[in-house]
């Protein structure tokens, strides 16, 4: 597959974690291009061990396995953990203490960059009729939400105490076509994704970065400005879907929270007791 990213960067060992799952198992095979080793971890099943990589199942809870993962990595792309709104157990075991555990790893191991997939959930109780930007508070729309800002409170800590450095992809919807209306803001192609993994992973300096994951859309409800440093241009938009989602839905019901917030179902997911 041809780099999306114009780089001649190349790592001698990067690790994706949660490789297993939706977006894990698309960069996958993108990512391949720009290291000599890619080690895949989940606790799913990651299938057969091809060429250039290594396969390392991992719980994020296990401090012991989180450290081995970490040994003789350059870089770490952490898409691993609960990835839906899920009961509080599940969360705090593999957002919580799992993120500390991946970044106490990284600081005993000296692994200096780490491009943490957060979440536009971290957000979600602002309005769709408002426009957020990096500086703004944060508004969780769920537990999911509020792990999520945790890790991105937790990956500055150890930027300013341990100078490890992050980019925090607060990523919206990526698919490979918006599947309703919320999308046409919140979309963001695979090859957008991979221009955004690999500009995180190649930009010189970083620091403790935010940026949210989205496409070129017409339709926007975040302000990336702040975060040009890293070289992220979004080349795709949701646009060419426009006519076709919005016929499958053309009168959103305005009374319905999912639709006046940005966080979509999440803001009305739970409690599950």
């Amino acid at each position: 597959m041809p780099s999306c990213h114009p780089t001649s960067i190349r790592f001698q060992r990067l690790l994706l974690t949660g490789a297993a799952g939706g977006l894990g198992r698309e960069l996958r095979s993108r990512l391949k291009a720009y290291c000599t080793t890619l080690r895949l971890s989940d606790i799913a099943d990651l299938g057969a061990e091809a060429t250039g990589e290594e396969v390392r199942p991992a719980r994020l809870e296990d401090a012991s396995a989180m450290h081995a993962l970490l040994e003789g990595v350059d870089a770490v792309v952490h898409l691993g953990g609960v990835s839906t709104e899920q009961p509080w157990g599940p969360i705090l075991q593999a957002n919580i203490v799992g993120a500390y555990n991946l970044y106490e790893a990284a600081r005993k191991n000296g692994v200096k960059r780490v491009v943490f997939a957060s979440s536009n959930h971290v957000t979600g109780f602002y309005r769709q009729d408002e426009v957020v930007g990096t500086d703004d508070p944060a508004r969780p729309d769920g537990l999911y939400g509020v792990s999520k800002a945790f890790g991105e409170d937790l990956s500055r800590f150890y930027f300013d105490r341990y100078g490890i450095e992050t980019v925090c992809l607060r990523i919206g919807s990526s698919f490979p076509e918006p599947r309703n209306r919320r999308m046409l803001a919140t979309w963001m192609s695979y090859d957008d994704l991979e221009r955004l993994v690999v500009a995180s992973l190649t930009a010189p300096v970083v620091g403790h970065s935010i940026i949210y994951g989205m496409g070129d859309n017409t339709t926007t409800w975040w302000d990336n400005t702040k975060a040009r440093h890293i070289g992220y241009r979004p080349q795709d938009s949701s646009e060419r879907f426009r006519a076709k989602v919005e016929a499958a839905d053309p009168h959103p019901d305005l009374t319905d929270p999912a639709v006046l917030y940005q966080g979509g179902p999440f803001v009305r997911t739970g409690p599950f007791e």
